[in-house]
């Protein structure tokens, strides 16, 4: 079974979100389970494209519009990361460091679809299923269905990928002119409010489509930046499918960016030694309980009454809690955030920006991870803190909902609460504080969460069993 996935990111080669961690892992799992799946991205000068050897595989032009666009595929000669990486690149558009936030977006992400269907329709390849991740491949099912150019690919099943349904990928009629010849009596596929509309055309043009987690399926439809009615008239046509974690790069036994290597039977000695570095590097008493935060710094993560609630929680306690919070976002959070450090020294440390390494010491020395997100269609900061033996303090939402149960419940291992609020959070904090100063019952939820499988082999399977239900005359 061949399988395509197209994805604006892929970990290691270009992450900003889940969306690479996702991309870089089910693809390897699914060849593990005897798929052949491959990964097609944009090209971007990045470091793993400098250090990695690639081969040109196909050459050719594609048109947008009336601009002629020179394009190659590059594949990864070695299958580096456990599967067939192919970059798809055009000088002077597809060629830069950065994934987002360029003027000429939309015309980056509408090029890289058509060189992509170019590449597979005039090689005469045949893959079984083509498996798109988020807007940024949203046009390719309505291509491959009504688009004259690829009528040989025309039965091509397609898998639509939802991991942030906030995000569109919407331009004006007035760029129609960059798709290629289409029927245009099917143009009503391609609109949603007066614009084109890739995500919203993906869910109507594809086989099947999914979200990232069963709860975000439903939220969908009750929230979707506009699009809640096209959720509820496509609901029977979506599953539910809570990601994985790539259990070889997130695994504290073998870990090589933590101070110290642990299993569930060390996991009191091992979070120990990976606190006591932590709070080394960020002058912080590895004494007091450490709660922490990795993510960006916006809105839907609820980053913007963090630093509100973490004061409170400071000054109604007299410091007998520490946090230590990583990411960066929007400047006025990042500002009140280095405020809060400056009137908390000894309680409070911020990092500003991402670091990996850094992002596994944390999940490794903490104590517990905060996400008060709004929106999180499945999350993978949870499971990571999960599998490190750090409790989640996670609002009920989304795949946050799905993959954490609190500890007062049956069998519950982690903290929720209802709302993104200064309150919420604080009540959250402060039964984190009885949880910590009862360190036999913490211990024996870290046992308990450390046994948990949110491994990619269930979530493959699910994917497996969709390509299948897809496939003509399988």
């Amino acid at each position: 079974m061949r399988i395509y996935h197209l994805s604006a990111e892929c970990y290691p080669v270009a992450k900003v979100g889940g969306l690479a961690d996702v991309v870089g892992a089910l693809p390897k799992y699914q060849v593990k389970a005897g798929l052949d799946a491959a990964v097609a991205l944009p090209y971007y000068n990045r470091k793993f494209t400098r250090e990695h050897d690639f081969d040109v595989v196909f050459q050719s032009a594609t048109l947008l519009g009336t601009r002629r666009l020179y394009f190659e595929v590059l594949k990864e000669r070695n299958n580096t990361l456990g599967f067939e990486l192919f970059l798809i690149k055009i000088p002077g558009l597809i060629d830069r460091e950065e994934v987002y936030c360029y003027p000429d977006e939309n015309e980056q992400f509408i090029a890289y679809q058509l060189a992509f269907l170019d590449w597979i329709s005039y090689s005469q390849q045949s893959p079984d299923v083509i498996h798109c991740h988020d807007h940024h491949s949203g046009l390719v099912p309505f291509l491959l269905k009504y688009s004259k150019l690829y009528t040989r690919l025309a039965n091509t099943p397609t898998v639509f990928t939802i991991h942030n349904g906030q995000y569109h990928g919407a331009f004006g009629w007035d760029k129609l002119a960059y798709l290629p010849e289409i029927d245009l009596s099917k143009t009503g596929l391609l609109d949603w409010s007066g614009g084109i509309n890739p995500l919203a055309s993906a869910v109507r043009c594809c086989s099947m489509y999914t979200t990232v987690s069963p709860s975000y399926l439903d939220e969908l439809a009750v929230s979707s930046n506009g699009l809640e009615s096209l959720f509820v008239m496509e609901r029977e046509r979506g599953v539910g499918i809570v990601n994985g974690i790539d259990t070889a790069v997130w695994n504290p036994q073998t870990d090589p960016m933590i101070s110290a290597k642990y299993n569930v039977a060390k996991v009191a000695a091992g979070k120990k030694a990976n606190k006591e570095a932590l709070c080394a590097r960020f002058n912080l008493s590895p004494d007091k309980p450490l709660i922490s935060f990795i993510g960006r710094l916006v809105y839907e993560k609820g980053a913007d009454v963090m630093a509100d609630a973490i004061a409170e929680s400071l000054e109604s306690t007299s410091g007998q809690v520490n946090f230590v919070l990583l990411g960066a976002g929007d400047v006025d959070v990042e500002h009140k955030l280095q405020e809060l450090k400056e009137k908390f020294p000894t309680d409070c440390n911020v990092f500003i920006g991402y670091n990996e390494e850094l992002a596994h010491l944390v999940y490794a020395g903490a104590d517990f991870l905060l996400m008060p997100s709004r929106v999180e269609p499945c999350g993978l900061n949870q499971l990571y803190s999960l599998r490190y033996g750090t409790l989640p303090m996670v609002r009920s939402t989304g795949g946050l909902k799905d993959t954490v149960i609190d500890f007062g419940d049956e069998g519950g291992y982690g903290i929720r609460y209802d709302q993104t609020s200064v309150a919420d959070i604080v009540y959250a904090i402060s039964r984190a504080l009885v949880l910590y100063n009862n360190p036999k019952h913490l211990q024996q939820l870290r046992k308990r969460m450390m046994a948990l499988d949110f491994s990619w082999d269930t979530a493959t399977q699910q994917y497996i069993d969709i390509y299948k239900s897809i496939i003509p005359n399988n």
